[in-house]
């Protein structure tokens, strides 16, 4: 019999009908939408091992998951598996990699995307955060900065997230605003789950100015979860990037 050979698969999604990437008891997740789709094209059971979870209404503009198959992969998988699949999910490629390779433990950064629109927008209501007063973005790109001098992000951790280090080294984290429109980046090498959304909820503390920028060095330094900002609701909040080293990419994609 011959070894089984491991695939990266890259795919994007619209997470609004979605309970998150991770397979759930009484909801559907993408994970289990594209393992039933895979072992319906491929003709045995898949397992897919994603590169984190994603809670419920988050949306994936690159996303990973691998799993492992002995045969040749059909030809033309990805155009079948699109065929297959609703329009809120996309199959980008499918690619072999080194057998050690895996989607979480050999990723060395994530970054995601918060949006938010001040105005009423009738095609940005689904996919951004409306707010309605006019933020200080000076004061809270600010206070942005002080997250990449820490690495404790313990007052952002959600209560009984199941983490077991609360440790982060946060590269990037900044806002850029458009008009009426804004994001919030930030990119890490490991997120706490409910991270970026409590983030982006201290980060608008400051900029309606009800806190002062060095309230967020005190929560960095001393903060528990119930100190900082509320958590921003999930349409806004899109994982957009995940590097690994250019070793886990030998082999062309796959049709």
């Amino acid at each position: 019999m011959p070894l089984a050979q491991r695939y990266f698969i890259e795919l994007a999604y619209n997470g609004t009908a979605y309970h998150g990437w991770q397979r759930q008891p009484n909801a559907m997740s993408v994970q289990q939408l594209l393992e039933e789709a895979m072992t319906v094209i491929l003709g045995e059971r898949i397992i897919l091992h994603g590169q984190g979870r994603t809670d419920t209404g988050v949306h994936a503009t690159r996303f990973f998951a691998h799993f492992d198959f002995q045969e040749p992969l059909p030809e033309n998988l990805v155009v079948r598996m699109n065929g297959y699949l609703p329009e809120d999910v996309s199959i980008i490629q499918i690619f072999k990699v080194d057998e050690k390779a895996h989607t979480r433990f050999s990723a060395t950064s994530r970054k995601y995307a918060y949006h938010i629109h001040i105005r009423k927008d009738p095609f940005a209501h689904q996919w951004s955060m409306r707010l309605y007063k006019p933020l200080d973005f000076e004061a809270m790109n600010q206070a942005a900065a002080l997250l990449l001098q820490h690495q404790d992000f313990a007052c952002f951790a959600r209560s009984g997230g199941g983490q077991q280090t609360t440790i982060c080294t946060v590269t990037e984290a900044y806002w850029e605003q458009n008009g009426h429109q804004a994001v919030f980046y930030i990119r890490a090498n490991r997120f706490l789950r409910n991270m970026v959304r409590a983030v982006v909820g201290s980060l608008l503390e400051i900029g309606y100015g009800r806190k002062p920028v060095s309230w967020m060095q005190e929560l960095l330094e001393h903060g528990k979860r119930s100190d900082a900002g509320s958590s921003v609701p999930a349409c806004g909040l899109y994982l957009i990037d995940i590097t690994y080293p250019e070793s886990i990419y030998p082999h062309e994609p796959t049709p």
